[in-house]
C-alpha cells in the first residue's frame, strides 16, 4: 500500500465513525465556538464542536437548536467532566487582593463569590442526552459508564481527549469511538485527567505514534495543525484526522472578541506560553498583563474552576472594553498562521493542500 492511501484508509476510518467528509473537527473552543462557527465547518465537510463545558442546562439546549437551525450535518457537543470543587477561603481571599487593581482598572465592583463556581454536571449531562446529539466529546475525564452507555444506546460516538499515551489506554478501556491526542503545542486547556500536569505535557509528534500503537481506536490530532503539511504530517504518524482549533480563532463565526483575535494577527510563534494563573489549570495563551500580573504576584491560583470563576467578570469586562490586556487570549504554538478567512475556506483550503500532497 502506498503511503497516500494508507493516509486515505486512516481518514476513512474517522469519516465513517462520524459521518462526515472530511476528517477535520473543529475545536470545543469556550466562548468561540458559536453555533454559527460549529454549522461552517460542518457545512464544510468536518464536524463542527460546541463547547458547552462551562454553559447551564438552558443555554446548552438553546445552543444545539440553533446549530440544527443552520445545518443538518453531524456535530459534536463537548462538556467538562469538572466536580464541584470545595474552596479553601484563605486562598480564595489571597487572590482576591491580586484581582482587585485589576478590576478597579476596569471599574468593577469587587467580586461576588457565586454559588455554584462551575456548572452541575448532572444537569448538564441531562440536557445533551435529552438533545440526541450524534456525538458528544468531553475533556478533563471521562464519563461515568451509566452515562456512557445512556448515550451509546442513541447511536451517539464518544470521543475522549488525552495528553498522554496512558490517558489514551484509559479512554479506550472506557469505550471511547475515538480519541483526541492533544500534544503540548495546543491552545486552551489542557486534557490531562490521569497523568500529572507536570507529565502531561507531550508534543504532538512524540504523542502520536506512541498513541497509535495502543488507542485501537481512531486518534484525532490536536495541536498546531495549521494547514494540509500538518495534516499530512499527523496523518503520516498515526492519527486518523485532526482538530483546527487556532486555525479558526480569527474567523467571522468565531465568537472571539475583536481584541482577541487582533492579538492573535500580532503573535509570532514564540507569543504563547503555558499558564495556571487564569483559570487555575495549565492553558497555552498569548502572553498579556493579566497574565504576567497573576503570575508575577506569586499567588497561588486557586485550582480551576475556582481561579476561572475569580477571573471570569474581569475577562468579560474586558471583552467588552475592548481590551486585550484584561482577555484569557489561549491560543496555540502555530497562531502566526492563523487566517481571517470564513471557518469553511479555511476547513476547505487546508484539505485541499492536504490533497494536493497527495497527488505530488
Amino acid at each position: 500500500m502506498t503511503l497516500a492511501a494508507e493516509l486515505r484508509a486512516r481518514a476513512a476510518a474517522l469519516t465513517g465513525l462520524l459521518g462526515v467528509r472530511l476528517p477535520i473537527v473543529g475545536a470545543p473552543m469556550a466562548g468561540v465556538s458559536t453555533p454559527q462557527l460549529v454549522a461552517a465547518v460542518s457545512e464544510a465537510g468536518g464536524l463542527g464542536s460546541l463547547a458547552c463545558g462551562m454553559m447551564e442546562p438552558a443555554q446548552i439546549e438553546t445552543a444545539i437548536r440553533e446549530v440544527r437551525a443552520l445545518t443538518s450535518r453531524p456535530f459534536a457537543v463537548n462538556l467538562f467532566i469538572t466536580p464541584q470543587p470545595r474552596p479553601e477561603m484563605a486562598a480564595i481571599e489571597r487572590m482576591l487582593a491580586v484581582i482587585a487593581p485589576l478590576r478597579v482598572d476596569l471599574g468593577l465592583s469587587p467580586v461576588e463569590l457565586p454559588a455554584d463556581f462551575a456548572p452541575d454536571f448532572d444537569r448538564q449531562f441531562a440536557a445533551v442526552e435529552a438533545a440526541r446529539v450524534p456525538v458528544v466529546s468531553y475533556t478533563f475525564g471521562g464519563l461515568r459508564e451509566r452515562e456512557a452507555e445512556a448515550l451509546r444506546a442513541q447511536g451517539a460516538v464518544l470521543i475522549g481527549s488525552a495528553n498522554t499515551v496512558r490517558e489514551v489506554k484509559v479512554l479506550r478501556e472506557a469505550g471511547c469511538h475515538a480519541v483526541v491526542a492533544q500534544g503540548h503545542e495546543a491552545g486552551g486547556h489542557r486534557a490531562y485527567f490521569e497523568s500529572p500536569p507536570e507529565g502531561a505535557q507531550v508534543g504532538l509528534f512524540a504523542l502520536l505514534p506512541q498513541a497509535a500503537r495502543v488507542a485501537g481506536v481512531p486518534l484525532v490530532a490536536a495541536g498546531a495543525v495549521m494547514d494540509g503539511a500538518g495534516i499530512a504530517a499527523a496523518l503520516t504518524l498515526g492519527a486518523a484526522g485532526v482538530v483546527l482549533g487556532t486555525a479558526l480563532l480569527r474567523a467571522p463565526e468565531s465568537g472571539a472578541p475583536a481584541a482577541w483575535k487582533d492579538a492573535c494577527r500580532h503573535a509570532d510563534d514564540a507569543s504563547t506560553r503555558m499558564t495556571t494563573a487564569i483559570s487555575g489549570r495549565p492553558a497555552r495563551g498569548i502572553g498579556n498583563r493579566l497574565m504576567d500580573t497573576l503570575e508575577a504576584s506569586g499567588v497561588p491560583a486557586p485550582a480551576y474552576p475556582i481561579q476561572n470563576a475569580l477571573t471570569g467578570g474581569l475577562r468579560r469586562a474586558a471583552a467588552a472594553a475592548g481590551r486585550a490586556d484584561g482577555l484569557a487570549l489561549w491560543a496555540g504554538q502555530g497562531v502566526a498562521l492563523a487566517s481571517s478567512a470564513p471557518a469553511a475556506d479555511t476547513v476547505r483550503r487546508v484539505w485541499n493542500e492536504f490533497e494536493a500532497l497527495l497527488q505530488e
